[in-house]
């Protein structure tokens, strides 16, 4: 079976090589050691809707069926980027800058500290050199933690959601027990009878 980084690849080459789509893709290939790079692509795409001309219906479906990653990880880069975009302008246009930036993980946890005004730009200044010396996004978490706080809690999920997460769960129960031998059917039946009511107060 190909490994992701050759699909990216054979996909890579059907494609024009000064096309921005193959250089998204090349990207995709070498972002854990040139993250910076792939998320300046990944924002660009992002933010032009350039996936509607490439034939997807969103974002979210043009990463995970072209560049094989997921939603919440091409939440990250774009994050990411973009607080470098605001903090650090230099490392985020520059190809190979000086000293090469932390991992997005690491960049993607100020971001969101920024956001949940944890973070404002003069602490973000005077806690640089530590955040980017900073093993893990882990430790940068619990630096945060020590200075500001902890961070607020998320807000609860609203009803349809919470909802739509029972109705998944119900979904993946009654397909279990139909593939089991050792639940009589009436069981199996029971739990496809569930997922339908809770189907019904989704679409209610």
């Amino acid at each position: 079976m190909a490994s992701t980084a050759e699909k990216l690849g054979a996909r890579a080459e059907e494609l024009p090589e000064d096309s921005l789509r193959r250089k998204v893709l090349e990207g995709a290939q070498r972002f854990k050691s040139a993250w910076v790079e792939f998320g300046r692509l990944l924002t660009q795409v992002k933010r032009d809707a350039l996936w509607r001309e490439w034939g997807y219906p969103s974002f979210d479906a043009y990463c995970a069926k072209e560049l094989f990653i997921r939603k919440q990880t091409a939440e990250k880069l774009t994050l990411s980027y973009g607080f470098l975009e605001r903090h650090e302008p230099q490392v985020a246009t520059e190809r190979n800058p000086p000293k090469p930036p932390p991992s997005f993980e690491v960049i993607e946890v100020l971001s969101r500290a920024e956001a949940a005004g944890r973070l404002p730009a003069e602490s973000y200044q005077e806690l640089r050199d530590q955040v980017w010396e900073a093993p893990s996004a882990a430790a940068v978490n619990r630096q945060l933690t020590e200075r500001f706080g902890p961070a607020p809690k998320p807000p609860p999920p609203e009803e349809g959601e919470r909802l739509a997460r029972l109705l998944a769960q119900a979904r993946r129960l009654a397909q279990a027990l139909r593939g089991e031998e050792a639940v009589p059917k009436v069981v199996a039946e029971r739990a496809e009878a569930l997922a339908e009511d809770i189907e019904e107060l989704v679409d209610g």
